[in-house]
């Protein structure tokens, strides 16, 4: 807040004090503050001056470590994707053969095809998917441990932010 935001905050409770049954006339309010600001010599403006800084100081405090929701949302879309297994690697290669000779087949029957073909195939014909698949979940899995590292730096951030609304609350009373 600014030091001007302080003074009506503090003109409001004046008048509260003064009037504590009459309710306060927002247009006339606002008119009589800005005047009084103005007319307020620079000791009295003082006093309203140096009531910002604390907050401030809170302030950078609590930006170093807030997470905005556009970052959360974009973090649970930027984890890896899981590996395909050799068996979808074989089918990724496959499914356009089997489209172009058969275009009439359904997804389910051109499924029931590939599994067919997957099946038939010899050990050997499958260890050079089986070994891509592999590397690719070598890969995953070194992807996925530097993203679990990220990912609990960003619950660290989230529970000092709590921890210090905690305190910061606890300091005011409670409310």
């Amino acid at each position: 807040m600014s030091s001007y935001a302080f003074f009506v905050q503090s003109c409001r409770e004046e008048h509260k004090k003064q009037h504590p049954d009459a309710s306060v006339n927002f247009s006339e309010f606002s008119q009589k503050c800005p005047e009084r600001w103005k007319t307020m010599t620079a000791k009295e403006k003082g006093k309203f001056e140096d009531m910002p800084k604390p907050d401030k100081a809170h302030y950078e405090r609590e930006m170093k470590i807030y997470i905005s929701p556009k970052q959360e949302t974009k973090k649970k879309f930027s984890a890896p994707k899981r590996p395909p297994s050799a068996f979808f690697l074989f089918c990724s290669e496959y499914h356009p053969k089997i489209k172009g000779e058969h275009p009439g087949l359904s997804i389910g029957d051109v499924g029931k095809k590939l599994g067919e073909m997957w099946n038939d195939t010899a050990a050997d014909d499958k260890h050079p998917y089986e070994k891509k698949a592999a590397k690719l979940k070598e890969k995953y899995e070194k992807d996925i441990a530097a993203y679990r590292a990220k990912e609990s730096l960003m619950q660290q951030k989230k529970r000092e932010l709590s921890r210090l609304k905690r305190q910061e609350k606890e300091g005011r009373g409670g409310r």
